[in-house]
């Protein structure tokens, strides 16, 4: 494979580095997670450009083993609510263990899902375990979670950027996703992210973020 000289897209100095660090940091410290969203539409060129911006994350090998499937379709979004909502109804009543259900009950959390028909998008994403070639052959795929989850990283960070929210929603099992949305036995669902404005009366729990001394540990 050739290579290409690299060109840094941004060069600060020292200084700036600093200042601009600590401040994107504040920025995503005000990142939340959000079940409460407006009905307002958004556009289906942001949507692109947002999905776009995640698959430029790294992958193994460079397989970039993801597919997101976008849907604004009301009639595609009542199916997967309907059907998450089976899921979760039963792991909200037997599935989850009484440590789990204790530990969701501060968020005020349950089986219903209401906001996977309000939000005017929900991203879909797969993970490709492989690739099917035209002669049947099935060529791995590497790091395939670890890739899919890095990616999920970039597009949260980039709704975010945009004053968008989102929530990461993992009904278990997802397979419904792969009936719904006609996906190929190579892909399976990794997550589910509704995606828009904030509704005007939202609220977040107040939780607590870890402490520096309890994320980091330096090696100097």
């Amino acid at each position: 494979m050739k290579h290409l000289p690299f060109n840094p897209p941004i060069t600060l100095n020292d200084d700036e580095i600093l200042k601009e660090s600590a401040s994107f940091y504040q920025w995503m410290e005000a990142r939340r997670s959000l079940r409460f969203f407006s009905s307002r539409p958004i556009e289906r060129q942001v949507i692109e450009n947002l999905i776009m911006t995640a698959s430029t994350a790294p992958s193994g090998a460079n397989k970039q083993p993801w597919t997101f499937c976008a849907v604004s379709s009301p009639i595609i979004k009542k199916r997967i609510r309907e059907a998450a909502e089976e899921e979760e109804y039963r792991s909200y009543n037997g599935r989850m263990s009484q440590e789990w259900l204790e530990d969701l009950a501060p968020f005020g959390t349950d089986w219903q899902k209401p906001f996977l028909e309000i939000a005017p998008w929900v991203i879909v994403i797969f993970r490709r375990g492989y690739e099917l070639e035209k002669n049947g052959h099935k060529h791995p795929n590497y790091y395939v979670n670890e890739s899919v989850g890095l990616a999920c990283g970039v597009l949260l960070t980039a709704i975010h950027q945009l004053g968008l929210v989102a929530l990461t929603h993992t009904p278990s099992p997802m397979d419904f996703l792969t009936k719904i949305l006609k996906r190929p036995v190579n892909e399976k669902p990794f997550l589910l992210i509704p995606v828009g404005f904030p509704a005007e009366e939202a609220t977040v729990p107040n939780i607590i973020r870890k402490s520096k001394e309890e994320v980091l540990i330096w090696f100097e």
